[in-house]
């Protein structure tokens, strides 16, 4: 992710997963006896990029899991996360409605929404492979009307 990319050029630390591959690790640390270290470990980076969000379902007890360390970084480091989902439907990705609200009760605090609509800018080449009912509308500007006549004359005084 470029923000990502351009935090560190900034000299930040900055740690990139997928919510999937987190919350397998939590989960492992969970297991293991280790899950306060690995908090720490995640609450290190000055910026925590959490890729994917509702894009594979949460094991069961991943929501808590996730919610600990947003709460362990909470005001702490700044947090990026991506979704495809929008937050109404947060619920159904942590199977559990009361834990979304924690979250996003938590993460948007003081949060910076960017909502992103449109086709994907990586398939934006290949949109004929797509079917239609599949692809996704492309943003694009208004058609602007071309200007008419001459352009004006610079008045200099």
């Amino acid at each position: 992710m470029a923000l990502g990319v351009e935090s560190v050029k900034g000299g930040h630390s900055v740690y990139f997963m997928t919510l999937a591959d987190l919350i397998t690790s939590l989960a492992k640390a969970e297991r293991e006896g280790n899950l306060r270290e690995r908090l720490r470990f995640l609450c290190r980076p000055q910026l925590l990029i959490v890729d994917e969000i509702g894009y594979l379902p949460v094991i069961p007890g991943g929501g808590n899991l996730f919610f600990q360390l947003v709460n362990a970084r909470y005001e702490r480091g700044a947090m990026i996360l991506t979704s495809n989902r929008g937050f109404a439907e947060w619920g159904e990705v942590f199977n559990d409605p009361v834990v979304a609200m924690a979250l996003l009760d938590g993460l948007l605090h003081h949060a910076i929404v960017v909502h992103i609509e449109g086709a994907s800018y990586r398939l934006r080449r290949h949109a004929d492979l797509i079917p239609d009912n599949n692809r996704a509308r492309p943003i694009n500007p208004p058609n602007q009307p071309k200007p008419r006549g001459r352009p004006p004359k610079n008045k200099q005084a």
